[in-house]
C-alpha cells in the first residue's frame, strides 16, 4: 500500500510538487512572519536590557516602550533617587521615536543621553571617531547599524528636518542604535531639564528586587522596572500584533487545507478506474479512503518541512544583509506541523470519502 501511495505521487509529479510548494510558502509565511515579528522585538529588549542597569525608573502612566511620552521626569530627581540605599548611579535618559523613511515602520528610536554619565552604566566603548559631546546636532551609532546602512564617519542623518553628523561609532549594542546629546533632544522637544526615564545601577551585594521595591515604596507615583523584565514587557506590549498573527495562522492553515482539497479532488477524479479496479479485486472502502489520506498527509509533510527549510534560507540571508532577527521557536514549529497536517487530513477528508462510496462497476466503466 506504501507503494502504492508513492506511485500515486510520482504519477503526475508536477502537481505533486506545485502543490508541495503551494503549501510551503504558506508555512513561510506562517514561520517567518511570526519569527520576524518575535524576533524584532526579542532584539530590541535584548539592546533595551543590555544597558547595565538592574533598574528603569519611568513616570507614571507611561505606556510601553515607544518613545512617544512626552518627557515628564526632572533630572534633578535624580539626587532624591541616588538617595535610596543600594542604588549607586542615577542616569538620566530622553527617547522619542523620529519619523524615518528607510525602514519599515516609518519610525526610529532615538536615545538622548549625557555620553560619558551613561557610558559609564553601559560600558559603552568608541570604536571609531569621537565621544558625543554635551550639545550639538551630532550623532553617534552602534557598529551594527553602521553595517546595515553602510554610515561613515562624518556622513549625516536626517533628523528633525535637520541634518545631523555622525561623529562615531560604539559598542555593545545597547538602547536605541542611535544616541544624540540629551540637551539636544531636550531643546528640540521643549524638555529642557526633564528626561523620560532614569537608569539606575544597584550596589554590589544589594538585590535589585529589593532596591525596586524600596524605590516604589518611596516614589509610589511612578513606574520601577526591572530591565530582566523588559522582554516580557516588549512581548505583551502588543495585544492586538499577537490577535494579527494568530489570525493569520488560521487562514494559511484553511489556504493549505483548501491547496489539499483540490489536490486529492483532482486526483480522486482522474483514478476513478484505477479505484474501480482496486474495489473489484476486493480492497476494502476504508483502505481505499487511507490511501488517499496517506497522500495527503505526505504531500502536507514535504509542504511543511519545505516551508521550514525556506524560512531558514531567508532568515540566514536576511541576518547577512541587515540587523533584523528571526526567531525559530520550537513551539512555533510544532503548532505549524500540528496544523498543516490537520489541515492536509481535513483537505483530504471529502476525497477520501468520495473515493470510498464509488461503485466499482461505474467506476470501471469510467473513461
Amino acid at each position: 500500500m506504501t507503494n502504492l501511495v508513492f506511485s500515486n505521487m510520482l504519477h503526475r509529479p508536477a502537481r505533486t510538487i506545485v502543490s508541495i510548494f503551494g503549501i510551503a510558502v504558506g508555512v513561510l509565511l506562517i514561520v517567518f512572519t511570526v519569527g520576524l515579528s518575535n524576533g524584532t522585538m526579542r532584539e530590541r529588549a535584548t539592546r533595551e536590557a543590555n544597558i547595565g542597569a538592574e533598574i528603569m525608573f519611568r513616570a507614571s502612566g507611561t505606556l510601553g516602550l515607544s518613545g512617544s511620552e512626552a518627557f515628564r521626569l526632572p533630572v534633578s530627581l535624580a539626587k532624591d533617587i541616588g538617595k535610596i540605599e543600594g542604588v549607586k548611579i542615577v542616569v538620566p535618559i530622553a527617547q522619542n521615536a523620529v519619523s524615518t523613511d528607510d525602514n519599515n515602520s516609518g519610525s526610529r528610536l532615538v536615545d538622548g543621553v549625557n555620553y560619558d554619565e551613561y557610558a559609564s552604566v553601559v560600558g559603552l566603548s568608541i570604536i571609531e571617531g569621537q565621544k558625543l559631546p554635551v550639545g550639538g546636532d551630532v550623532a553617534i551609532i552602534d557598529t551594527g547599524w553602521q553595517r546595515q546602512k553602510n554610515f561613515k564617519v562624518g556622513d549625516t542623518l536626517r533628523l528633525y528636518e535637520r541634518d545631523f553628523k555622525i561623529v562615531g561609532t560604539y559598542e555593545p549594542a545597547a538602547g536605541a542604535r542611535l544616541k544624540i546629546p540629551l540637551q539636544t533632544m531636550q531643546n528640540q522637544l521643549g524638555g529642557e531639564g526633564k528626561a523620560s526615564a532614569f537608569l539606575i545601577k544597584v550596589k554590589d551585594g544589594y538585590a535589585p528586587e529589593k532596591v525596586a521595591e524600596a524605590l516604589h515604596k518611596t516614589f509610589s507615583d511612578n513606574q520601577v522596572l526591572l530591565t530582566k523584565d523588559l522582554e516580557e514587557l516588549y512581548m505583551q506590549g502588543i495585544p492586538a500584533l499577537n490577535i494579527f498573527l494568530n489570525i493569520f495562522i488560521g487562514v494559511a492553515a484553511i489556504i493549505s487545507a483548501l491547496v489539499i482539497l483540490l489536490t486529492m479532488y483532482t486526483t480522486v477524479t482522474e483514478r476513478t478506474r484505477q479505484i474501480g479496479i482496486m474495489k473489484s479485486l476486493g480492497m476494502p472502502n476504508a483502505s481505499i479512503a487511507w490511501i488517499i489520506a496517506q497522500e495527503a498527509l505526505l504531500i502536507s509533510f514535504c509542504g511543511i518541512v519545505g516551508g521550514i527549510l525556506l524560512t531558514i534560507i531567508l532568515r540566514f540571508v536576511l541576518t547577512r544583509l541587515t540587523t533584523l532577527e528571526v526567531e525559530i521557536s520550537p513551539l512555533v514549529l510544532a503548532i505549524v506541523f500540528v496544523v498543516g497536517l490537520i489541515g492536509g487530513a481535513v483537505g483530504a477528508l471529502y476525497p477520501a470519502l468520495r473515493a470510498a462510496r464509488l461503485d466499482a462497476v461505474e467506476a470501471l466503466s469510467y473513461e
